[in-house]
């Protein structure tokens, strides 16, 4: 069976690795640029033919796509809206493997967001994409649990492990063509939101406010954007600081540290933010 894989990032290797190993898969698709960026120095080391796009009209009458033959094609973290016009290329549609339990978090930001909302479980979807974002019938799903330290990233990298073997399932089911689909019950449907660099920044007073806030957020902008704040580090240098996983802080320009070795090193800090370590640190060491 022919596919094409639409994909960006590290998370989605998983599912690149299976596809090259089980299917003949003629062409990638990706929004990455460079050639030491995964999904295109795994291109170039398994000698499969790429290209890389950066909107939707760049799809449109692109001849690479449509010469391929491809009777299905996989979309996973691609970033691009992928017009219907390029979903009628293949036979059987684009299948879109998502890392929410759909109808909710729909969107761009499903893990970010059920860290931020204090979700226990999560899990993967694929679905048939249509015209809508994330709005087409279910194909398969499994449920993950969200472990109490889970970041983004180790949640995408689970997520999408999870969801290695689902595609595979389903990718033979749409060769024996037995495939079952289930519409989204539309009026459950959640949504998130791209993220800018300007998500991750909180007032230093709103920062000291709501440490278990802070300890979701931080999780949930790991590694981008990041949670950041400005301070002052003694009476006239103010930086920006960004607070990590595992109690770790980043001074602008620095490496990362923990909040003990931070309060030894910034002994003139903000009062404000140093009171807010202290506790934290007694705390975790109690």
């Amino acid at each position: 069976m022919k596919v094409v894989f639409f994909g960006s990032s590290r998370y989605v290797s998983p599912l690149l690795n299976m596809l090259h190993n089980s299917v003949d898969l003629p062409l990638v698709v990706t929004t990455e640029q460079g050639s030491q960026e995964p999904v295109t120095f795994f291109c170039k080391a398994k000698k499969i033919n790429y290209i890389s796009v950066q909107k939707s009209a760049e799809m449109i009458g692109n001849l690479e796509i449509q010469s391929t033959g491809a009777t299905l094609g996989v979309v996973a973290d691609f970033g691009v809206i992928i017009p219907q016009e390029v979903i009628d290329f293949f036979e059987k549609g684009i299948i879109n493997v998502h890392p929410s339990l759909l109808p909710k978090y729909r969107g761009p930001t499903p893990a970010q967001s059920a860290i931020l909302n204090g979700e226990e479980t999560t899990g993967v979807s694929i679905i048939e994409i249509d015209k809508y974002m994330d709005h087409g019938p279910i194909i398969a799903q499994a449920e993950a649990k969200i472990d109490p330290n889970d970041t983004a990233r180790s949640l995408y990298e689970k997520l999408f492990k999870l969801g290695t073997p689902l595609l595979q399932e389903v990718v033979n089911q749409y060769e024996a063509g037995i495939v079952k689909k289930t519409p989204q019950d539309h009026t459950q449907a959640t949504f998130t939101k791209l993220l800018t660099r300007d998500d991750g920044f909180l007032e230093l007073s709103f920062i000291v406010s709501d440490s278990d806030f802070l300890n979701k957020m931080v999780r949930a902008y790991y590694p981008w954007p990041g949670v950041w704040t400005r301070s002052k580090l003694n009476e006239e240098d103010e930086k920006i600081i960004k607070f990590m996983p595992e109690k770790q802080i980043q001074v602008e320009g620095k490496r990362e540290t923990g909040y003990k070795d931070f309060i030894n090193g910034y002994p003139n800090a903000d009062i404000t933010l140093l009171d807010f370590l202290r506790k934290e640190v007694n705390e975790k060491s109690g």
